[in-house]
């Protein structure tokens, strides 16, 4: 597979596990009571920082349990004056190329400084996806070509769903040479394999099209190389849309069959040469009462020929499959066709029209007295979010500019009865006065053109990047225990969940059976002893044990015994 080279690549491609692990600190929690201290227990987030710590931070708790990534990153057009930042010139990306790259930095490219900037960040939201989740990325032609590159090396090409093309903009510019009207999101799955649609519209399809049933309904008659032609007996009893209906057997040339036989499929100059409709009729069709009153010979290539058997096996009476059924039915003119009911109904193009645009977004942020010169607009992210995520998924945006992931999942919730949640993530200075405030507007609702814009019910808690969990090597005394303890669960069970029914000070939980326990206080050294291994309650015992603590006692055959692993808690016992 082609593989995009870049100045920098070798200094940032595993850049993602050097990132520390920061603590997430709650600053405030907001719903429909208005804003307060105490915390309200909501699984919205709105994360103020750099979104590759942030990233990091969420990974604890967060690994593989993101349903939907939505990013719209910088696009590298070098417009510096962008509400939001889109200048990899900026001084902290400078800085921080400086410490990751080295002098090199100094020499990289625009492209080469959006690259390295990228690739640890995908990098790490893949690790946040779920096994079912999928990721959109919004770019245009500056580095749509070199982040499809991107994401084939990150994601794999095997796991590529669509690259769509979004209809952005309604203006007429007749003073450029060439005006541009579109942008590209790229669509990724975690693993292609598990990744199912929802039953999703395109908004174009007209609202009688046959698209927009619940059922799918189309002749099983297909002739050709792919369906070799077989006689099937329709029973009596088969339905029928008519009443009553009389069809006699059909005539044909003695040597139709023999010449088929020979070819071994219904070819496009058989069918002229005998001119026969099909299915071909060997015997009269006889309907009384909507049914077949005799059995009846048929000949042609079929599709959903299996089905058609399972269907005759069953007496006629429709068959059971998923969440629906399928039967099928003889019609006046002799034709069989085949019907499934209670099918989800999708319809999804690449090319995107008609959701929405920048300045219709933009107006709606005024009305807030807001202002952000290119935000999503709703219609486009709700539209993207339904695609795949599961009515109670949860949906990420690391680069969550004014907001609009957060109220697409909050407006969805509204109208379709889904109970999403969302994470947003934001490094710039509006973080507080800008995204989260649209967000407490589409909570609190808001006039627009002197009429009451409808809220939604929601909440959410407000972060910012707290100390590292670890400083030189040693643990952070600054960090709480509880953002220790799960710390030590995730880094050693890769599990976002760990349980909290604590039956012990020391206990974290058993993970594949083994048990884990962190013997830390703050203020004192503690030390793992024989006594603290044969006291273990039953409900902490397990095949194994992994203990940490500062200072171990139990010689290391005795150990070996209980099958404990003891691990020496990193920090300097000498100041405690």
């Amino acid at each position: 597979m082609p593989e995009l080279t870049w100045v920098g690549k070798d200094k940032v491609i595993t850049h993602h596990l050097d990132v520390p692990y920061r603590v997430l600190e709650r600053q405030y929690s907001f719903d429909g009571q208005g804003q307060h201290a105490d915390d309200n227990g909501s699984p919205n987030m709105i994360i103020h920082g750099d979104n590759l710590e942030a990233l990091k931070s969420l990974l604890p708790k967060h690994e593989g349990k993101v349903d939907c990534i939505y990013i719209d990153p910088p696009y590298n057009t070098g417009n510096e004056n962008w509400i939001y930042n889109d200048n990899v010139n900026d001084p902290r990306i400078r800085k921080w190329l400086g410490e990751v790259v080295g002098r090199e930095g100094d020499d990289l490219s625009r492209h080469d400084k959006w690259l390295c900037m990228m690739y640890p960040r995908l990098r790490l939201l893949r690790s946040l996806l779920a096994p079912t989740g999928v990721i959109f990325v919004s770019i245009d032609d500056h580095e749509q070509a070199s982040l499809k590159f991107l994401c084939d090396e990150i994601f794999g090409r095997a796991n590529h769903l669509a690259t769509f093309v979004w209809e952005s903009t309604g203006h007429m510019d007749n003073q450029a040479d060439i005006t541009g009207v579109h942008e590209y999101i790229h669509a990724y799955a975690k693993d292609a394999r598990l990744t199912a649609i929802n039953a999703l519209i395109d908004p174009n399809v007209p609202e009688d099209s046959k698209i927009r049933r619940n059922f799918v309904e189309n002749s099983c008659v297909k002739n050709g190389a792919k369906n070799p032609p077989s006689f099937i007996t329709i029973p009596s009893g088969f339905p029928s849309t008519e009443e009553s209906l009389y069809l006699p057997a059909h005539e044909f040339a003695p040597d139709f069959l023999a010449e088929v036989e020979t070819i071994g499929y219904i070819t496009r100059e058989v069918s002229k040469k005998y001119p026969v409709s099909y299915p071909l009729r060997l015997d009269p069709l006889i309907v009384e009462n909507g049914k077949t009153v005799s059995p009846c010979r048929v000949f042609s290539g079929w599709m959903n020929a299996n089905k058609l058997q399972r269907f005759v096996e069953n007496n006629s009476a429709p068959v059971p499959e998923g969440d629906g059924s399928f039967h099928f039915y003889v019609t006046k003119s002799g034709a069989i066709y085949y019907r499934k009911e209670g099918r989800q109904s999708h319809y999804v193009q690449t090319v995107l029209r008609n959701l929405g645009t920048t300045e219709t977004n933009k107006y709606m942020l005024e009305a807030m007295g807001l202002s952000f010169d290119f935000p999503k607009p709703i219609e486009l992210i709700d539209y993207l979010i339904n695609m795949h995520t599961p009515k109670d998924g949860l949906v990420l945006d690391s680069f969550a500019g004014s907001g609009t992931t957060a109220h697409a999942v909050l407006q969805g919730n509204t109208l379709t009865g889904a109970n999403r949640s969302f994470i947003l993530i934001e490094l710039g200075d509006y973080a507080e006065d800008l995204t989260a405030h649209r967000v407490r507007s589409a909570i609190t609702g808001f006039e627009r053109s002197g009429k009451a814009v409808p809220s939604h019910a929601g909440s959410f808690s407000y972060y910012a990047l707290g100390p590292c969990l670890m400083t030189d090597g040693l643990l952070n005394p600054e960090v709480s225990i509880d953002d220790i303890r799960d710390y030590i669960w995730f880094s050693e069970t890769k599990s976002p969940t760990r349980p909290h029914e604590d039956v012990a000070q020391y206990f974290l939980g058993i993970y594949a059976g083994t048990g884990y326990h962190l013997m830390y206080e703050p203020d004192r050294v503690t030390t793992l002893s024989f006594s603290y291994l044969s006291d273990l309650p039953s409900v902490q015992r397990a095949t194994s044990s992994v203990i940490y603590a500062d200072v171990c006692t139990v010689p290391e055959q005795t150990l070996q015994q209980y099958n404990v692993t003891f691990k020496k808690i990193p920090r300097d016992i000498t100041k405690l």
